[in-house]
């Protein structure tokens, strides 16, 4: 038979007639027929078999370095799969497996694949057809798929389960089998209805009698007879959604709990955020998603299962909370976006030289940039400027904050100034483009002039008589126009006042001199500075503000004196040192500083003046000094205004003269005449500080030319702010934007997150970084420095989301801050790994699904926030289900029922068998679903 059949194989390789005998011979050894794949389902089977040999000889690390894909939602899983052909169609075998094998696989573990949840089983293989569909349609194919890796999976000797997907892909339909080493062979089937369930199947007790049916006598009557099996349920229950029918509703439910509660409609979840002012945010939170968990336990009966249904969730052994992510819808609404924008202004701002040409009709080099840029109407700018200069409003610093002095490093202005809250508000003008901008601009400066020429106060600006050189430029002009706007209404008070007491002024004087009559000519007249006079002195070098009659006076009249200096005499009369009031500092912004210093250089002089001390002030001071100690001398003023320059001798002989001076004036309170002289740089010929001196007058502070000039300096101003270039108009717009933008964010509440602070503390550092080149004024358009701002624009939108939600969760979970912090905390470590690897930054709820366990004392918190539904709702439907939380039903019921027995050698064994017998769980069944959707997967272990 043998010989035949090779003599036929032979003649069909060869088809030469002329073959020889000895040729024949030799092909009849060397040509073997194996009859064992002799048909191509034989092949397919001997095909399937070498690819999991293949994989079975290959540990799991070998499987990952040879092509092996992690799962994504599935934890330690990983996938490697084959392609194959059987009878002109194509296959795909899967083998799905854990780099940790061992250990049994947890009922309720969220990082199950779906077949381990439905079957209980580890490492799986799935055989399915390379079509549209990706599933077995024709059922006695199905059947001879699965029967195919049946034989090659027990050829191989392997215990791997194998799936076959069958019917339409909607329905998530499997069946399977698993060799389990001995004559038991476990089968698989799973099936979806997706509409019309049965009523029965709706409860817990007709699912328990069809898990009982599968293994029970058909005859009998399941409801009445105990069965013993395992039963373990989870419930996943969903808040409503955070929209505002929803929100409305819930109010409503809590005013008729709290009828004293006050409910204000069409409030939005951010209202007290510290951004709401300027835009309203998209809440992240769309909702939470809470699970309770029955552990597995013992059930004999349908009477159980009953009660089991009516059981309330807070019954349940394990609550968990998840988040649920609001998916981004368009462009986010925010400050990161609006700054974006800002920086496209600042790169077109070089193409001109003034603003009014951005808005010239008679600007021919716009007509591109009109076209594409829109101006608001006249009616929201003059909501905005209202707005701007509403009157009343004081100015609000941001030092209360903890990022205080990191801020400040922006050199921008404060946050509730006037030129930072035209910043702010340019960024929602229009589109926040260089024509809205120049409009606004233009008018804005006209409603300043329009308060220096009226004598209006400048709202939202400090009136501490202080210029701030660490804020941009316009802030410090705009200080510094604040600051003349009150000179002048002072100076025009006084003026008033003076005119109409004239009378009194001169009776007044008329008292005094009597005064001085009657104290005689050793009696010193003080006079101290008016209401109207800002003076200063040094109190370090005054004993007492109060003087007495001084043995030595001068024969002149004494001016402006403020008290006696301590233990110092004047060098020519011997008599007490006095210390003048002077005039303040004239208040300088940073320009004007560099200007007078640029001049003090060229005067020429070889004495380095400090920004202090120039010229005018130091005049001032001398004549201040003269009026205040007629009989002074240059050496008097250097020992008071610059004691270092005043040197004491060192020499013992000198030293000694003036000891015996001092035992020789006993009445003196010092030494007399102090043993010193000037020093090296004040002794020189030509000494400014003596020219100066011997050309100052004696006049009291009060009798001076005020040193800064109100008018003079205000008019100044104006011309800067309206002759300002565009370009360093917008350096300092987007620096004061950016500044004000993270502060306005930084005053969010959103609870301890310690992650949300390090963000705030490294922004405001990248920001210092990347804004110092506008400080320099060395900016161009196509410069490098455009690419940076907008980058730092896309790092602030990533901080604005994690705060966003931060501020939602905090408000969301307020009665339970250690959820809101666990859950953040999730979220951040899955943001940081998710965008470091360059996936997409729209994080939504398929992705992120991190559960949190809710602690007993937490459980009321997120119960409240199941609002009771009310009638009108449209979501609401029959309840059909049990376990009720606030009225709400599960959206998915999951349960798994299990029989477990006992077997010894080949056959089933009785309960009461010995404790060598091992125990396997011959059914589990595991169902999913709603009233409207049931799902259930059967595993069966059978001896056939």
């Amino acid at each position: 038979m043998a010989s035949s059949s090779s003599s036929r194989k032979i003649h069909f390789d060869t088809t030469d007639d002329e073959l020889t005998e000895h040729e024949e011979e030799e092909a009849e050894v060397e040509h073997f027929d194996d009859f064992t794949v002799a048909s191509s389902w034989e092949r397919f089977i001997s095909e399937i078999e070498a690819v999991l040999r293949a994989w079975m000889s290959n540990a799991p690390n070998n499987l990952l370095e040879k092509g092996a894909v992690p799962l994504e939602d599935s934890g330690n899983l990983y996938k490697v799969k084959s392609e194959m052909k059987y009878a002109m169609k194509s296959y795909c075998m899967e083998f799905y497996f854990k780099t940790d094998p061992d250990g049994e696989i947890a009922d309720w573990n969220f990082d199950l694949h779906d077949l381990q949840l439905c079957f209980g089983v580890n490492e799986f293989l799935v055989i399915a057809p390379q079509s549209a569909s990706g599933v077995v349609l024709d059922a006695p194919e199905a059947s001879k798929l699965l029967s195919a890796v049946a034989i090659a999976l027990s050829n191989c000797s392997s215990l791997w389960p194998a799936f076959v997907p069958v019917h339409d892909p909607s329905r998530k339909a499997y069946i399977g089998i698993q060799s389990m080493g001995t004559v038991f062979t476990r089968r698989f089937e799973a099936d979806r209805i997706g509409s019309q369930v049965p009523i029965k199947l709706m409860h817990l007790e007709g699912l328990y009698e069809l898990f009982v049916s599968k293994f029970a006598y058909s005859t009998l009557d399941l409801s009445v007879h105990n069965f013993k099996v395992r039963f373990a349920m989870k419930l996943t229950f969903r808040t409503l959604p955070y929209d505002d029918d929803n929100m409305k509703a819930a109010k409503i439910s809590k005013s008729e709990e709290n009828v004293t509660g006050e409910i204000s409609d069409g409030m939005q979840w951010d209202d007290d955020c510290s951004w709401s002012e300027w835009y309203s945010a998209e809440d992240p939170v769309k909702g939470f998603e809470l699970i309770a968990i029955w552990s597995e336990k013992m059930v004999e009966n349908s009477m159980e299962m009953a009660e089991l249904e009516n059981a309330s969730p807070h019954e349940a052994e394990k609550w968990l909370i998840s988040l649920r992510l609001e998916g981004s819808s368009g462009n986010p609404v925010g400050f990161s976006s609006e700054l974006c924008l800002l920086v496209d202004a600042l790169q077109m701002s070089f193409e001109a030289q003034f603003m009014e040409d951005f808005v010239s009709v008679e600007n021919p080099g716009s007509d591109n940039i009109k076209s594409a840029m829109v101006i608001p109407s006249p009616t929201v700018r003059d909501r905005v400027l209202k707005e701007l200069f509403i009157d009343g409003v004081q100015f609000s610093d941001f030092a209360d904050s903890g990022h205080n002095k990191t801020s400040r490093a922006i050199k921008g202005a404060p946050l509730g100034s006037l030129f930072a809250q035209f910043c702010l508000h340019s960024l929602w003008f229009g589109n926040c483009n260089i024509r809205a901008i120049a409009v606004l601009w233009i008018e804005f400066v006209r409603e300043v002039r329009w308060c220096w020429e009226e004598s209006q106060l400048l709202p939202r600006m400090p009136t501490n008589g202080s210029i701030d050189l660490s804020t941009c430029l316009i802030n410090q002009k705009l200080q510094m126009l604040a600051i003349c706007i009150e000179r002048k209404i002072q100076l025009n008070e006084e003026y008033e006042d003076c005119i109409g007491s004239l009378d009194q002024i001169d009776s007044m004087s008329e008292i005094e001199s009597q005064d001085e009559s009657v104290i005689g000519d050793d009696s010193v007249s003080i006079h101290t500075s008016s209401d109207g006079f800002s003076g200063k002195v040094d109190s370090r070098k005054v004993e007492d503000v109060h003087l007495s009659n001084d043995k030595e006076t001068s024969d002149l009249t004494r001016r402006g004196s403020a008290g006696i200096v301590d233990s110092m005499m004047l060098l020519k009369s011997h008599q007490s040192m006095h210390a003048p009031y002077t005039q303040e500092a004239p208040l300088m912004t940073e320009d004007m500083h560099e200007e007078r210093l640029k001049a003090v250089e060229a005067f020429g002089d070889s004495f380095n003046f400090s920004a202090q001390l120039e010229r005018d002030i130091l005049t001032s001071d001398m004549s201040a000094f003269k009026a205040a100690n007629p009989d002074a001398i240059f050496e008097d003023f250097i020992r008071w205004h610059s004691p270092g320059d005043w040197e004491e001798y060192d020499d013992p002989e000198k030293s000694k003269s003036s000891s015996s001076s001092a035992l020789d004036s006993k009445k003196s309170k010092d030494s007399w005449p102090p043993q010193g002289k000037l020093s090296k740089r004040m002794s020189e010929h030509g000494n400014l500080w003596r020219k100066l001196w011997n050309s100052a007058p004696s006049l009291p502070a009060s009798e001076q030319k005020p040193l800064l000039d109100p008018n003079r300096e205000g008019e100044k101003v104006l011309h800067y702010l309206e002759t300002l270039p565009p370009h360093e108009l917008l350096e300092q717009m987007v620096c004061t934007a950016f500044r004000a933008a993270v502060d306005t964010l930084s005053q969010t509440s959103y609870g301890e997150l310690k992650q949300i602070e390090t963000e705030m503390q490294q922004l405001y550092l990248t920001m210092a970084s990347a804004l110092r080149p506008l400080q320099v004024n060395r900016l161009s358009g196509d410069s490098e420095t455009i690419e940076d701002l907008r980058r730092l624009t896309g790092t602030i939108e990533r901080v604005e989301k994690l705060l966003t939600l931060a501020a939602s969760l905090h408000r969301k979970l307020l009665k339970a801050p250690r959820l809101s912090t666990e859950i953040f905390s999730d979220y951040y470590n899955f943001y940081i790994q998710t965008t470091a690897k360059g996936f997409s930054e729209d994080i939504g709820e398929k992705e992120f699904d991190k559960k949190q366990e809710v602690r007993d004392v937490e459980r009321e918190v997120l119960s409240n926030m199941f609002v009771p539904p009310t009638a009108n709702q449209s979501w609401r439907k029959v309840l059909s289900m049990g376990n009720l939380l606030n009225g709400h039903e599960p959206i998915v019921r999951e349960i798994i029922f299990s029989l477990r027995d006992r077997v010894s050698g080949n056959h089933y064994a009785a309960r009461c068998g010995n404790v060598s017998q091992q125990e396997i769980q011959t059914y589990r069944m595991y169902i999913c679903g709603t009233s409207n959707d049931l799902r259930v997967a059967l595993s069966v272990v059978s001896g056939d």
